[in-house]
């Protein structure tokens, strides 16, 4: 499987532009950069300005005389290095570039954040063959890389690598489990409950910097059927209802809102930091230094606990307030998640009696029937 660490195009690149004889391609790629970064931020416009750029530069690499005796491969991992360079030294400009690609990216971050604490693989209609965590961690782990890079072509290889090993697991599945390969039909609900597990960081400005800054040469065959499948899965997860499921109404509306009340609204707490230890311990009696900080605090570690790995003879009076503000945050925690399941215990109760009822809403027992019949 192709792995992201591709710098070998790239630094061939740098290498040729270091020549003196490149240095016409070097003004062009430098005046380009400059030119841009003094333009109003427009992701359609900018794309195709983009786009028109690197096939300008393309012709001019293909006649240069330092490229007259390359191959084929080697003009393209020219085209690959300028494609990387450009767009690392453009990053700010065109990645989350507006204000609806944040709000979108927040939408589905939240969203995932809320499935993640009820959806099953069955509620997607994942056939228990295809059900393999070890196969779906690895995915799993290759999807969440895509936020660390800058470049196009590595995001994309991210979605590669991870479709591919969804591939894999599709393949070993029709093999050994005897399963009928139903080719998207299985793969997409697969690619959906992976990215849903990962919950990779901007995923809707990741995919638009592929789908805009990406060479559109590059986006054909293998690479154009993953990333359309990603568009795809994104679409799905944004507009996610219970209709989407094989679940009840009912019982996803009570799974949302249970999700909604763990991951309650943020908090402002203050950490109290000592600026001589570890944990605050000073070597004789004197204040703590305070640092006011703005942190995220939900039951799936948003909130910094310092004290876990502790000893007592550690802590100083400053801590107090710290400690102090973390109990009551746990307790809060604690009693809203016991109001909760209690409360969706008793919903499911009533709906298991409801069910249990004839017709006309009332209870008749065996013996009251048979009373009848005499």
């Amino acid at each position: 499987m192709e792995t992201v660490t591709h710098s070998s195009p790239f630094d061939s690149f740098l290498d040729r532009m270091r020549n003196p004889a490149s240095l016409d391609l070097v003004r062009s790629i430098k005046s380009f950069i400059v030119s841009f970064s003094y333009t109003a931020s427009n992701p359609e416009t900018n794309g195709k300005r983009i786009q028109e750029f690197f096939q300008t530069m393309e012709d001019a690499i293909r006649d240069h005389p330092l490229w007259a005796s390359s191959s084929d491969d080697e003009t393209d991992n020219a085209l690959e290095g300028l494609e990387k360079y450009v767009m690392t030294k453009l990053h700010s400009r065109t990645f989350a570039s507006t204000p609806e690609d944040v709000k979108i990216d927040a939408e589905i971050s939240e969203k995932i954040s809320l499935l993640q604490t009820f959806l099953r693989p069955q509620h997607l209609d994942i056939p228990s063959a295809l059900q393999n965590e070890a196969a779906w961690l690895l995915a799993e782990k290759e999807l969440k890389k895509i936020n660390a890079f800058k470049a196009p072509r590595d995001k994309l290889l991210c979605i590669i690598n991870c479709s591919r090993v969804i591939n894999n697991l599709l393949l070993n599945a029709s093999i050994s489990e005897d399963h009928v390969p139903g080719g998207a039909d299985d793969f997409l609900p697969v690619l959906i409950y992976v990215t849903i597990k990962a919950n990779p960081p901007q995923l809707h400005s990741n995919l638009k910097s592929i789908q805009l800054y990406r060479r559109q040469s590059k986006l054909v065959s293998e690479a154009a059927y993953y990333l359309t499948n990603l568009v795809s899965a994104k679409s799905f997860i944004l507009d996610l209802n219970a209709k989407s499921l094989s679940i009840e109404e009912s019982e996803f509306m009570e799974s949302m809102e249970a999700a909604r009340l763990v991951n309650r609204v943020p908090q402002e707490t203050v950490t109290t930091i000592d600026n001589r230890s570890k944990f605050g311990k000073l070597m004789d009696p004197g204040p703590s230094t305070l640092l006011h900080v703005k942190t995220q605090t939900n039951i799936n570690g948003g909130s910094n606990y310092p004290y876990m790995e502790a000893e007592a003879g550690e802590l100083t009076v400053g801590d107090v307030e710290r400690l102090l503000s973390l109990y009551k945050d746990v307790v809060t925690k604690y009693t809203s998640l016991c109001n909760t399941v209690r409360h969706l215990s008793v919903s499911r109760t009533q709906r298991h009696d409801e069910s249990l009822r004839e017709p006309n809403g009332t209870h008749k027992d065996t013996c009251s029937k048979e009373t009848e019949k005499r």
